[in-house]
């Protein structure tokens, strides 16, 4: 399905809050990417950051007593799709639908479709696979009785599970982790999504299954052109299958750009961070690994500011705990870092005891000029130096015999010479 550059999904300025008894939980905080027609967008961040929440929004799915409060979900020419059953508009907005009305029902499972964190717990315990994966179908499709049966087990054989026949009729249980998750796959792709969110599709699997899993959903993305929106703690996953990358902390996109720019030059010191901490065999052995100090902030106890300033090494006190960054471009990026507004640069410039540069109009303030002219220079400095060494005693109690002062280091002073650090016999 290509669209040429407009995206087939737009979120801007999601906000989805829990409102709770004991306060309000901004798990979406302004989250805002794009999805375009046949590519992968990753999602990266630590637990607890908002994107399995962030998906759960898209699909209207979010639980009591989530809500969203503020923002768009832009869904592009939803009449493309035969699954959709509503008004022939160029651009829907999900926020607006009704979560359990029939435009939404229709979008749900037919137009987007999820694969859910953990199968062991997604799926029902009392139903059989082919029980759950048949009411998916009749549900946006007219087939017969039969015809729901054999697409079921063409699903299960697409996924690569041996012995579909059998399988239809197997309980969750029966099933190892790896098939439960093409199980969940194959459900998933029942009604030929045109978007797939895949919530850690390789959670607690193995290695092998793991790579037969991502190879999977690579060829049934060839297969059937479909965009797919990667959520996952693993970055080599995300190196591996990511056309463009989403880094998200507390509820905020920190970080988004082309997967190649975010880790060939990444720009937030949070992305930085967690690229560090990707093990390497080039490593040396028996060293630990870099880790991020500190954890997430407890949601009801939010930093002011920006929200990565209690853990951030580049943290800039005055401006990290008072300001809340906005989005600017940095290259082939987009950052929501004060290393590079014009204010953290002035910041920056002042600790290294550097002058920035004066726009047109503006002056040195009194106060600096007056700070300035009694600050000692380099060469007054050095002059005191050398007074000083003039005055060491000549013999004493620390002294050589016959009076003869012993060679000594002296400091590296400003305007002391490198090649006059050491004084000879007589100074």
């Amino acid at each position: 399905m290509e669209q040429g550059h407009k995206p087939f999904l737009s979120v801007r300025d999601l906000h989805t809050h829990f409102i709770t008894d004991e306060g309000i939980v901004r798990a979406i905080d302004g989250v805002s990417f794009d999805i375009a027609a046949g590519k992968t967008l990753g999602v990266v961040g630590e637990s607890g950051c908002g994107k399995s929440v962030t998906a759960r929004s898209i699909l209207r799915i979010v639980e009591h007593p989530g809500r969203i409060v503020e923002g768009e979900i832009l869904l592009s020419n939803p009449s493309a799709d035969p699954d959709y059953h509503g008004p022939d508009v160029p651009e829907l907005d999900l926020v607006r639908l009704k979560a359990d009305g029939p435009q939404m029902r229709s979008i749900r499972g037919g137009v987007i479709s999820l694969i859910f964190q953990e199968p062991m717990t997604s799926f029902s315990p009392v139903h059989t696979i082919g029980n759950q994966i048949t009411e998916a179908i009749r549900l946006h499709r007219r087939y017969t009785k039969q015809d729901t049966r054999d697409r079921a087990i063409a699903l299960l054989k697409q996924v690569g599970m041996s012995r579909p026949q059998e399988r239809l009729d197997e309980y969750p249980v029966q099933l190892s982790g790896g098939l439960r998750q093409r199980a969940m796959i194959a459900m998933a792709l029942a009604c030929d999504p045109s978007l797939l969110i895949a919530d850690e599709p390789t959670t607690a699997l193995d290695v092998t299954t793991q790579s037969q899993i991502l190879e999977l959903l690579r060829e049934l993305q060839q297969e059937n052109g479909m965009a797919i929106m990667l959520i996952t703690h693993d970055l080599g996953v995300i190196a591996e299958m990511a056309d463009d990358v989403v880094v998200m902390y507390l509820g905020r996109v920190v970080e988004r750009g082309n997967v190649n720019a975010i880790f060939d030059t990444p720009k937030h010191p949070y992305t930085r961070a967690l690229l560090r901490s990707i093990p390497s065999v080039y490593a040396p052995s028996r060293v630990m690994l870099p880790t991020i100090s500190g954890t997430i902030p407890h949601p009801y106890n939010r930093p002011v500011g920006c929200p990565f300033h209690p853990r951030c090494p580049d943290f800039m006190p005055g401006i990290c705990d008072t300001h809340e960054p906005q989005p600017i471009e940095v290259g082939e990026q987009e950052t929501s870092c004060f290393l590079y507004s014009e204010r953290g640069q002035r910041a920056r410039a002042a600790r290294a005891g550097e002058r920035p540069a004066l726009s047109a109009g503006q002056r040195i303030p009194r106060s600096e000029r007056r700070r300035a002219a009694t600050r000692p220079t380099a060469d007054q400095e050095g002059d005191e130096a050398n007074d000083d060494a003039d005055r060491e005693p000549a013999s004493g109690s620390g002294g050589a015999p016959g009076g003869t002062k012993p060679p000594q280091i002296l400091p590296h002073l400003p305007g002391f010479p490198a090649e006059s650090r050491r004084a000879g016999p007589g100074g």
